[in-house]
């Protein structure tokens, strides 16, 4: 086994979840990040743990032949009861074919996200990490060599956390207190949105590893403007472009996309909350140096910011503050790189991709 699936697994169980005994953790894996899974094993043999591996949230073929042979769906009460019992849950993503859920229909899937609901928020009000194993078909759609693609994201894993932690800890003494943010690209984006009251969070590898961003949330009906989100959105098996949105009083009144409008069209309309913001976030992490199709990665780029349609994180809103809810948190990204720039209560906080606490930020 490659050492560095081991030390994947240890930052894993030891930085991310915090892994004690008697702990019982579901992982939720494909077959094909089987060596993970084996040294998560290990380690929580080591630790007193109790591990349990399923498929449910990260499944393929099988998930495909339910939902193209069902339009109808409820809440599986005995998967609930799993996540209710479960003190962790690790769900690693890695594909054997990264497309398999490109011919389920858009509205079947968000149907099934409907009543899937309760499941997120019973494995969001637990302790949680969601991270990636590097299979070949996900180097595939990253346009990389295997080895490649393992190098990027066990560089992007097994780092120092505590380092990337006080580093983004400067944006957030600036974002935490702000009223209000204003996200400027070149002519195509100007949005503004408030974030008074709501909690801004330092991402350093705890719930989502890598980690690398600072995110806050959007006071729901505050958004007012226009984005373009130059980089690409693979959701469901489909790669959607150039997606547009416009907002009003904090709602998706115009939308577009480049190449497949029609699935954008379908998360917007999955329920009242899929059409209005539920997260800013700002990514910090310049070691993820190139787009991969992946957002758990690519939100995390160095130079961009990413809008999430529907649901808000808990730990996101403050108290007394609307939280937006939804069954679907679908991630968007700007790039911010060039002829850019972050204001927050009226200061110019980031410019073309440098922030005003680095060297060669020009207000």
């Amino acid at each position: 086994m490659d050492p560095r699936i081991r030390e994947h697994a240890e930052v894993v169980v030891d930085h991310s979840i915090d892994l004690s005994e008697g702990d019982d953790v579901v992982i939720d894996a494909h077959p094909v990040a089987e060596d993970l899974v084996v040294a998560l094993h290990e380690l929580a043999a080591d630790r007193g743990a109790n591990p349990l591996v399923v498929q449910e949230r990260l499944g393929e073929r099988f998930n495909r032949a339910f939902l193209r042979n069902r339009d109808e769906f409820e809440t599986p009460g005995h998967i609930e009861a799993l996540y209710e019992a479960m003190d962790a849950y690790i769900a690693i993503r890695g594909n054997a074919n990264v497309t398999e859920a490109s011919d389920v229909d858009p509205e079947t899937t968000a149907a099934y996200q409907q009543a899937q609901q309760p499941l997120l928020e019973e494995r969001l009000s637990k302790t949680w990490c969601l991270t990636q194993y590097p299979a070949p078909a996900n180097a595939q759609l990253a346009q990389m060599s295997t080895e490649g693609y393992e190098n990027f994201v066990w560089d992007a894993v097994n780092k120092d956390w505590d380092a990337v932690r006080e580093h983004q800890s400067q944006m957030v003494e600036i974002l935490d207190p702000a009223d209000e943010v204003r996200i400027v690209s070149g002519d195509t984006t100007d949005v503004t949105m408030s974030v008074a009251g709501n909690v801004t969070l330092n991402d350093y590898g705890e719930k989502n590893l890598p980690g690398g961003e600072v995110f806050t949330a959007p006071v729901p009906d505050s958004v007012e403007g226009e984005v373009l989100f130059d980089k690409p959105l693979y959701h469901q098996g489909r790669e959607v472009t150039d997606v547009f949105l416009r907002f009003e009083d904090g709602e998706v009144v115009d939308h577009s996309a480049e190449k497949n409008e029609d699935l954008l069209t379908e998360v917007l309309e999955t329920d009242e909350g899929a059409s209005r913001l539920g997260e800013l976030g700002i990514g910090m992490n310049r070691d993820i140096d190139r787009f991969t199709y992946n957002m758990l990665f690519d939100e995390k780029m160095g130079d961009t910011v990413h809008m999430a349609v529907g649901r808000a994180y808990d730990e996101t809103v403050g108290e007394g503050n609307e939280q937006n809810d939804s069954a679907v948190h679908v991630d968007m990204i700007v790039d911010m790189s060039e002829d850019s720039r972050i204001e927050v209560d009226g200061e110019v906080v980031q410019r073309d991709g440098t922030f005003k606490f680095e060297e060669g930020f020009e207000a």
